[in-house]
């Protein structure tokens, strides 16, 4: 007998580390702890794997809204196994509405997607013009991760720079794109800098990120450094899921 949505969730259970999860959720400040079941990354990847292909996993994917944060997390490992790219993008669209923490966002990484980017690109165009935090987070995330190396156009620098917002989650991730930018495409991305055309926080994270890069010359972190706008207000850090 195939298992079903609610055996998912009881598997999650079985997998549960209380301690875990009480330092987890430290890291997840829009996610109330007691949605927080306490499961390993490791353990979700491997558990979405495992049941990707099954009819349990198309029930869980229409399922929505779960109602824990592990739920969510084996819900985008799922997505991020779809090889159909129409498939996942129909599931997606069904999905980022539900998204409400840096960490399922950041960790939603459709594979199909390397195979398909110029079908891609509207769709991220269209998602980093969402009022959803989130789903204009995982916009920026999905230009930075795929349309920074080969794919490059100037231009996309100017689609992230002109995003505005007071949300921390996405400046946090526009200062994550614009320091990989710079490591990728310096030339094209350090004007950005010279001319604050970021926000004061945001241009000053970017530099913070970009200096800590191993990718970066010393030349231009000296650069870098003189660039750097006093009285920057926004000091939180995103701190990696540990797995």
């Amino acid at each position: 007998m195939e298992t079903n949505s609610v055996d998912i969730t009881a598997k999650l259970f079985a997998l549960q580390d209380k301690a875990y999860a009480d330092f987890q959720s430290k890291l997840l400040p829009t996610v109330k702890r007691e949605t927080v079941i306490g499961v390993r990354t490791p353990d979700l990847r491997k558990m979405a794997k495992q049941i990707c292909k099954t009819p349990a996993a198309q029930e869980f994917l229409h399922s929505l809204p779960h109602r824990y944060f592990d739920e969510n997390q084996v819900h985008a490992f799922i997505l991020s196994e779809e090889k159909d790219f129409n498939t996942c993008i129909a599931n997606l669209e069904q999905f980022l509405p539900y998204v409400d923490n840096w960490a399922t966002c950041d960790q939603l990484s459709p594979k199909c997607f390397r195979k398909h980017m110029q079908e891609l690109l509207p769709h991220i165009r269209k998602w980093m013009k969402s009022t959803h935090t989130y789903i204009t987070r995982f916009g920026i995330g999905m230009l930075m991760r795929y349309f920074l190396d080969d794919a490059f156009r100037p231009e996309y620098l100017e689609w992230v720079a002109s995003i505005k917002s007071d949300e921390y989650y996405i400046r946090m991730m526009q200062a994550w794109f614009f320091a990989t930018a710079l490591a990728k495409q310096w030339d094209a991305t350090l004007p950005y800098i010279e001319q604050h055309r970021l926000e004061k926080d945001t241009h000053n994270k970017t530099i913070q990120k970009a200096i800590e890069s191993f990718r970066i010359t010393d030349e231009q972190k000296a650069l870098l450094k003189t660039l750097r706008v006093e009285d920057c207000t926004l000091r939180a850090i995103i701190v990696p899921l540990v797995g």
